[in-house]
């Protein structure tokens, strides 16, 4: 596809990370947004007003067909993802995709290999990756400075889940939502970037009575390739406030990111501390990322690849019978 020197950007889902981004793209001087689409009508012409009266559409087929965008961002719930992902490929535009990457992780394998195949750009939101913090864990590790890894371990403990700025139906129903699938893909995202795959994964879920809502708990145990354990410990409707930690244990010291921003580093005889890392706006980090591979330059993306091994660690902690298959299929 022939770019110009601005990234055009085409917008597909307009909730509440969708808008967060949309104005991420609005800081950047090499990124112009030149269309939205909503299902919801009001909300899309809201926001198209804002912007300048930007193209709006709510149905995204049409928002594909235009020549005139190179990038498109890809927001809506989770079982929408694949049918949209593969109209975007096939109309032949880079495309920028939430996590989790799929609702199943034989939807998850077609759209990496239809985007591989493609040879479009496809990448996905992660920026915890591009935290300055993460890359400070990656140097601590790489130095040595914590000894040699005993084991991880991620926690997510919630008030409430949903929270409160993320009331909707679908992120606290069984179908699609949930903590497991929220919030857990970051730190498997992150976990397997500094260790390679996990394997042998068992897990424990609770649920409510009700059908229809997602896990209010899990407690699973994970091997990476060199035998080390990596343990998940989630909860939700606890007398607490949010409280999120990825630890990893050495033999020499500890580290923790906490909250998503913090890190905490301890050795022994010591208690952890908190150090200070210089915060950076990791969601324009990724997107200059994103720019960068689009105009054909060196580029570090969390690509669809990497999106499918996290959905295959996802479907096996929420014991989905297509995680089971597909380890048949490609067996």
């Amino acid at each position: 596809m022939q770019q110009s020197s601005t990234i055009r950007v085409g917008i597909i889902g307009l909730g509440v990370i969708g808008e967060n981004v949309l104005n991420a793209f609005l800081k950047l001087t090499d990124i112009k947004v030149v269309a939205i689409c909503d299902v919801i009508e009001d909300r899309v012409k809201t926001i198209s007003e804002q912007i300048n009266g930007v193209a709006w559409y709510t149905n995204h087929m049409e928002l594909t067909k235009r020549p005139d965008i190179d990038l498109i961002y890809v927001a809506v719930p989770p079982k929408y993802h694949h049918q949209i992902a593969l109209d975007v490929i096939a109309a032949g535009k880079h495309i920028f995709c939430e996590k989790p990457l799929a609702n199943s992780l034989i939807e998850a394998r077609e759209m990496a290999e239809h985007a591989k195949q493609a040879g479009v750009i496809h990448a996905m939101n992660f920026p915890v990756y591009y935290k300055n913090v993460f890359k400070e864990i990656q140097n601590r590790l790489s130095s040595g400075s914590i000894g040699e890894v005993r084991r991880v371990e991620i926690m997510t403990h919630f008030h409430q889940w949903p929270r409160e700025w993320q009331q909707t139906d679908w992120i606290g129903g069984r179908e699609q939502g949930g903590f497991v699938r929220e919030v857990l893909p970051h730190y498997i995202q992150l976990t397997q970037a500094l260790f390679g795959k996990m394997d042998r994964i068992e897990s424990q879920l609770e649920y409510p009575d009700d059908p229809t809502k997602c896990e209010t708990g899990i407690i699973a145990t994970m091997k990476l390739a060199n035998g080390n354990s990596v343990l998940i410990n989630g909860l939700s409707q606890i007398g607490q406030e949010e409280q999120i930690q990825f630890v990893i244990y050495g033999s020499k010291g500890t580290i923790a990111l906490v909250n998503w921003g913090r890190l905490e580093v301890g050795k022994y005889n010591e208690l952890s501390a908190e150090i200070t890392v210089e915060p950076n706006d990791s969601t324009q980090d990724l997107i200059t990322n994103l720019v960068r591979a689009i105009n054909g330059k060196d580029a570090d993306l969390v690509d669809f690849e990497a999106g499918y091994e996290v959905q295959r660690v996802l479907e096996a902690l929420l014991q989905k019978e297509s995680y089971v298959n597909e380890c048949v299929n490609r067996a």
